[in-house]
């Protein structure tokens, strides 16, 4: 099983950028596709942005394409967030599973997630 933990969260004004971490370790994490989701209060939890084992495969989010940059280094994947607006705001969490997905359903592992706060 591969563990999951995330950083780089905080407080951030309408513009501004954020850079979230997730370290994977545990039994061959680096096979793992790994993604992003996201849940604001009362949300549903939206997916964000995925990359595969390799980084070849991309997957993004409509509402942060072009906004938001994935990438992966072997075990650590990386959420470059540029021009932050308000409805960004969110708890992040990062998953993993053996492929690149858009829904939960394909990821097993679960981060405990990281705060993201974007001021109006």
């Amino acid at each position: 099983q591969v563990q999951l933990v995330e950083s780089g969260g905080g407080l951030v004004q309408a513009g501004g950028s954020l850079r979230l971490s997730c370290a994977a370790s545990g039994r061959a994490s680096s096979t793992y596709a790994m993604a992003w989701f996201r849940q604001a209060p009362e949300k549903e939890r939206e997916f964000v942005a995925a990359i595969s084992r390799g980084g070849a495969a991309l997957r993004y989010g409509d509402s942060v394409q072009g906004r938001f940059i994935i990438s992966r280094d072997d075990d650590t994947m990386y959420l470059q967030m540029n021009s932050l607006k308000f409805e960004d705001t969110a708890v992040y969490y990062c998953a993993a599973g053996p492929v690149v997905g858009m829904t939960r359903v394909y990821y097993g592992a679960w981060g405990q997630g990281t705060q993201v706060t974007v001021s109006s």
